[in-house]
């Protein structure tokens, strides 16, 4: 329950900000985002499937 209130109290902060900052930018670190999240999701994909192989 304490994570739930955590959790909400940052996304409250995070859509404060971006409520406040220009669309452009919201955009653009939007995009930075979704970039590093694809990326990441990539290798650890690539990674799994390397470590299931092996055994």
């Amino acid at each position: 329950m304490l994570f739930l209130v955590a959790a909400l109290l940052l996304f409250g902060v995070v859509l404060g900000t971006v409520a406040h900052a220009p669309l452009t930018f919201s955009v653009a670190i939007g995009l930075v985002i979704a970039v590093w999240l694809g990326i990441f999701a990539i290798r650890e994909r690539h990674g799994r499937g390397r470590s299931t192989s092996a055994h």
